[in-house]
């Protein structure tokens, strides 16, 4: 039987852990390692002071990752990992076809796939976000829904019953999920229960749900669950999803669309 590490050979392991999955979570490196949460906090605080990783909500990326914990703020988010929300929009797109009712969730990222969907004809769109609404006046052609509900001044959205109560008198044909918090034990999360009941109340009304995620948003997660990953019927992220994480994701069964930067 081996022996416990000691703290620097544990860091080592951390960061070797760190350099295959980009970002991890706490639960997912307590399983690992085979030590305590309080062990990898620890670690975790100790590589932070050394500037080798950064603690995110729910798990700790590699400093040199692109990853970061988004802002709060709408404003601040929208101008984060441009590139990796075009390609995933783009990619989204192409599950578009004319004649659909798309939902598109609050964020930056669905916001993004307002452009793409210039080509398809007879689309409506319905959402709660009110960026994804003002992106929509350049397109009059498509019919656009606003849910209504309580505003979230931040996110610039709206959620809660009464936006659930405007999806569930609509037939979706795609439901287009975001999230800023997505790994596998946990699946999709978020700080709010009125977000909670706005993303099921979109899910159950629609024919198709897919998570529109970036990578590295991976491996964190919030106090409440949506929904599991193995639940949703395809996920679209983008090519820096490190190979390890896109096995563990086929592995619980998801559909893994990859939008290459």
């Amino acid at each position: 039987m081996s022996s416990p590490m000691i703290p620097e050979q544990r860091q080592k392991e951390l960061l070797r852990l760190l350099r295959t999955a980009g970002v991890l979570s706490i639960r997912d490196l307590t399983e690992l390692m085979k030590v305590s949460h309080m062990t990898i906090r620890r670690d975790i605080s100790n590589l932070e002071e050394g500037g080798q990783v950064v603690a995110v909500q729910g798990g700790v990326r590699l400093a040199e990752h692109p990853g970061v914990e988004p802002p709060a703020e709408r404003s601040s988010r929208a101008q984060l990992e441009l590139p990796r929300k075009r390609a995933i929009a783009e990619r989204a797109a192409t599950l578009v076809e004319d004649g659909m009712v798309v939902f598109l969730d609050a964020g930056t990222t669905c916001e993004s796939v307002v452009p793409f969907l210039a080509a398809r004809r007879n689309v409506t769109v319905v959402t709660n976000d009110y960026g994804t609404v003002a992106a929509l006046f350049d397109y009059p052609e498509i019919e656009t829904i606003h849910t209504g509900g309580a505003v979230d001044v931040e996110s610039r959205s709206s959620s809660g019953p009464l936006a659930a109560a405007t999806l569930a008198s609509v037939n979706l044909d795609l439901c287009f999920l975001s999230t800023g918090t997505w790994d596998v034990p946990h699946g999709v999360t978020t700080p709010s229960t009125e977000k909670v009941v706005l993303k099921r109340a979109a899910m159950a009304s629609a024919s198709t749900s897919v998570l529109l995620a970036d990578s590295t948003k991976f491996g964190t997660f919030e106090r409440f669950n949506v929904v599991p990953l193995a639940k949703l019927d395809a996920v679209v992220t983008d090519s820096d999803l490190s190979e390890t994480t896109r096995r563990a994701l086929r592995d619980l069964g998801v559909d893994l669309d990859i939008a290459e930067l």
